[in-house]
């Protein structure tokens, strides 16, 4: 659970904005009667099935990245911190990289990586 809520925090504060903002217009005195109920329903659905697939996909795809890591595949992750150079690093098993609470660490390389922002090359 505490993996879900550090891979879609943003998107639950995305959807619970989006979800006062239509309690909010629906509620106002020109709308008609029953649309707090429908606007949140089918706000709230969509913002629900949105969330989960993401969640579902990001999880899919950190399962595949760590499956072609152990069976010798290149992997690229996402360089956000030093723009300056490449936006990305390669990773691979022979290159004494290793992987350590969903994050590849090597004592090469100062900073880890999130499984979530890597693919397979």
């Amino acid at each position: 659970m505490k993996e879900f809520f550090i891979l879609e925090g943003a998107y639950l504060t995305i959807g619970v904005f989006a979800l006062l903002v239509t309690l909010f217009v629906c509620t106002r005195p020109f709308m008609p009667k029953g649309t707090v109920k429908k606007g949140l329903f089918y706000v709230g659905g969509f913002i629900a099935v949105a969330i989960l697939s993401h969640y579902y996909f990001t999880i899919s795809r950190m399962q595949s990245v760590k499956e072609a890591f152990e069976n010798g595949k290149e992997v690229v992750c996402e360089n956000r911190i030093y723009t300056k150079g490449a936006n990305s690093i390669t990773v691979r098993k022979s290159e004494e990289w290793k992987i350590v609470n969903d994050n590849f660490v090597s004592p090469n390389y100062t900073r880890k990586f999130f499984l979530a922002r890597c693919f397979v090359k």
